[in-house]
């Protein structure tokens, strides 16, 4: 049967609301982890990891830093409005957007957006002891879900400097205002924690929301597998010998969409911006056979990039970095892993880049043939997502439901910080 005709019905289970961790263990790697494998589970905890992986097993995690992307206003009529911030329009490049100092734009998810009618949204908020006049400014729908805002701020000093001139009194020049976009994030905005926690973000958020490798600021949504490492249980693997490296995609809000659809063939799969050095590349290649992957989204990252190397194969001059959602299913390449790899490496090297980018709406799902992910680190999914999916086309949907009923049956926690497993072929 084709993906796209696959019923998500098939891949519902019941999830009692007391099976769903709403806070994390105090210490990270005492969480339960689920080990298959031949066929087999067995259970363990975090701490563990070290004695079941293979002295030459390569883990690739995700070092996305989940940002403050929830910013709350309120109107002179006392309707508050929820802007929650998806992924940077302009600059499109998360870090350029983080450094911007006037202004910038977003493609947001807007909550009570019919109170917002009309005019600039604005707050006064301290950056850094100093006090900035920030605005909201609605600019269009973008899609059916999302919208693009733009962002504008200035130092109270500037606004009183403006209005001053305008009035024609005296006035001083203002200082050039310094504050970034990405401090203001940082000092007005909120953790979004998922919304099947239902509770409000917590001030231990901002640290157990985030893995200890986390790095480079542009997630909505942690990489949760991720959040079982410890310093300890990293260097215990290092000690092993096991390798350890690092991609980057930044997690987006799709990732809670439900399947709505009967059909997956139905759901449009959100799209999610990726990064690979090169070095890390060439390490992948050399460690074909032994490839770990922490979490769906690396992943992700990872079967995309094959998919990445074949567009650039037959694409050399101008290829397109976007990988498809239904690419993998199309029998379309027969190029190996390792001469899509060397493509890319190569592309890399004839425009002096250090690092592929691209983004990808790949949909992974039962039938869908892994090129590069020979063992997978992953929490426990939702009902009918598309991660529950993943697993299932990585462990075939028979085995997905006994590691699922054995979880259930047996006290595991599930969702973001919930426990873990380790899913070998």
């Amino acid at each position: 049967m084709k993906p796209e005709n696959l019923n998500i019905n098939d891949f519902n289970y019941y999830l009692p609301d007391e099976k769903i961790a709403k806070y994390p263990l105090s210490e990270r790697d005492r969480s339960k982890l689920l080990h298959f494998k031949d066929g087999k589970i067995a259970e363990h905890h975090f701490y563990d990891l070290p004695q079941l992986l293979d002295s030459k097993d390569f883990l690739i995690c995700n070092n996305t830093k989940v940002i403050q992307a929830r910013l709350l206003f309120e109107k002179i009529s006392g309707a508050k409005i929820e802007i929650f911030c998806l992924e940077p329009f302009s600059p499109a490049d998360y870090q350029m957007n983080f450094q911007t100092t006037k202004s910038c734009v977003w493609k947001t998810l807007i909550g009570n957006l019919k109170r917002w009618k009309s005019g600039n949204l604005q707050k006064e908020i301290t950056v850094n002891n100093e006090k900035v006049v920030f605005e909201a400014k609605y600019i269009e729908a973008f899609n059916d879900m999302s919208h693009l805002v733009e962002f504008q701020w200035r130092s109270c000093c500037e606004f009183e400097t403006r209005a001053n001139k305008a009035q024609g009194t005296d006035y001083k020049s203002a200082p050039a205002n310094t504050v970034t976009f990405g401090e203001i994030l940082q000092n007005f905005g909120e953790l979004p924690i998922p919304p099947y926690l239902n509770r409000k973000t917590e001030d231990s958020d901002k640290t157990t929301y985030q893995t200890v490798y986390s790095k480079i600021d542009g997630s909505v949504a942690a990489p949760t597998a991720g959040l079982h490492f410890t310093p300890e249980v990293l260097q215990k693997l290092s000690d092993k010998g096991v390798k350890i490296n690092e991609i980057t995609l930044h997690v987006g809000a799709g990732t809670f969409q439900p399947v709505k659809s009967e059909q997956i063939g139905g759901h449009p799969m959100h799209s999610e911006i990726f990064s690979v050095k090169k070095s890390v590349i060439e390490q992948i290649i050399n460690n074909l056979d032994n490839i770990v992957a922490v979490g769906t989204t690396s992943v992700r990252t990872l079967e995309s990039l094959y998919y990445i190397g074949c567009e650039i194969i037959e694409n050399a001059q101008n290829p397109q970095l976007l990988v498809n959602q239904w690419i993998a299913y199309e029998n379309k390449f027969s190029y190996t892993v390792r001469e899509a790899l060397n493509a890319i490496v190569n592309y890399l090297n004839t425009n002096n880049l250090q690092s592929i980018s691209a983004s990808t709406k790949i949909i992974i799902a039962p039938s869908f043939q892994f090129k590069i992910a020979r063992k997978i680190i992953t929490n426990f999914h939702q009902p009918k997502s598309t991660l529950l999916l993943l697993v299932s086309a990585f462990t075939g949907e028979e085995n997905r439901q006994k590691i699922y009923d054995f979880a259930l049956k047996h006290d595991f926690r599930f969702l973001s910080y919930g426990d873990s497993s380790l899913l070998e072929k």
